[in-house]
């Protein structure tokens, strides 16, 4: 069996970058599961719904289609069957994500999914992968970083589709609703790395090293 592992923390943290690389350097699907959240999102300010109505939101995250695609290095998340649009990663979207992902059903209805699509191994990427979606993770990191670098990585990583400006308010207001009605909660055995001040090669070799001193040469 492949193994999990499971790398959390919160936006800006570097979870994206890192887990993407991890993936295909070690042969594992990639599964971005806040790419899910935002999806769902996205669907319902599309439809105009009450974020509030967590019952509405529940059947609409039932309706959604997730898959892992069969013929990219590494396998990703498809979503409806294609690939991420530029619009799940809006400041809209950002400012209403931790709405839609704080309600019970809507996680309950998506880790499903999320368990699914790791079934067979993977590196998985979210805010609660070590400690709800896969517990039994071969390997759990935390990745963190100070809340301005945070927002400068988002920044740069956007920076051609939206402002400077529009990205540091909407990570700001999702770290603010977070904090109040989503906090984050990390596996107690999980690593924790701060990656404040290290560039993506170093974060990647330590948490390589990680994984493969942690998996024993099993894989």
């Amino acid at each position: 069996m492949a193994p999990v592992i499971a790398i959390d923390g919160p936006a800006g943290s570097g979870k994206s970058t890192l887990a993407r690389r991890l993936a295909r350097v070690l042969g594992l699907p990639y599964l971005n599961t806040g790419l899910m959240y935002r999806a769902l999102t996205l669907e319902a300010l599309r439809r105009g719904l009450d974020l509030a109505d967590e019952n509405a939101l529940a059947r609409l995250a039932l309706e959604l289609r997730f898959d892992l695609s069969s013929s990219s290095d590494p396998p990703h998340l498809l979503i409806g069957g294609v690939e991420e649009s530029s619009e799940l990663m809006s400041p809209e979207v950002e400012r209403h994500v931790s709405l839609v992902s704080s309600h019970p059903r809507v996680r309950e209805v998506l880790r499903t999914e999320q368990r699914r699509l790791g079934a067979a191994g993977g590196v998985v990427e979210g805010r609660d992968i070590g400690s709800v979606v896969f517990p039994d993770a071969d390997v759990k990191v935390l990745l963190l970083a100070d809340p301005r670098e945070r927002a400068r990585r988002r920044v740069r990583e956007r920076e051609r589709s939206e402002s400077a400006r529009d990205l540091g308010e909407a990570l700001e207001a999702r770290d603010a609703l977070d904090a109040r009605i989503n906090p984050f909660v990390p596996a107690a055995e999980a690593v924790a790395i701060d990656t404040t001040g290290k560039d993506a090669d170093e974060v990647f070799a330590e948490v390589l090293a990680l994984v493969r001193e942690r998996l024993g040469g099993r894989w």
